[in-house]
């Protein structure tokens, strides 16, 4: 699944140890959608999954693609909302480069013509 919105709140990165004896890391934020009703949304980013929302900030417009689970615990059901790609609404600037290959690209006689 997918939805897109403004991060409006990076909460902090929680860590720990599993009863494996293995470390974790968790990092929840929240994306305001604009829909009418409930508008925002907390995900959830496990793993090396939270170094990647270091990339964004507050305010900043995104794409999130997530897994919606969940899961019985003493006849009360609970939902983990689990991001695994955010990625950013508003491209970068071309560089320089790029720009100047775009408008030699376009600069081209396109009416058919060999001269």
């Amino acid at each position: 699944m997918e939805i897109k919105g403004i991060i409006t709140k990076k909460l902090a990165l929680e860590t720990g140890i599993s009863k494996a004896g293995k470390s974790w890391q968790k990092q929840s934020f929240v994306v305001d959608t604009g829909a009418e009703y409930n508008p925002e949304v907390c995900f959830q980013a496990f793993g090396d999954k939270a170094e990647m929302l270091n990339k964004f900030e507050e305010g900043q417009e995104v794409s999130v693609a997530f897994n919606v689970s969940s899961r019985e615990y003493n006849g009360k059901y609970y939902h983990n909302i689990d991001a695994w790609k955010i990625e950013p609404l508003i491209a970068e600037p071309p560089s320089q480069g790029e720009s100047l290959q775009a408008a030699d690209l376009g600069s081209s006689n396109d009416d058919g013509l060999p001269f």
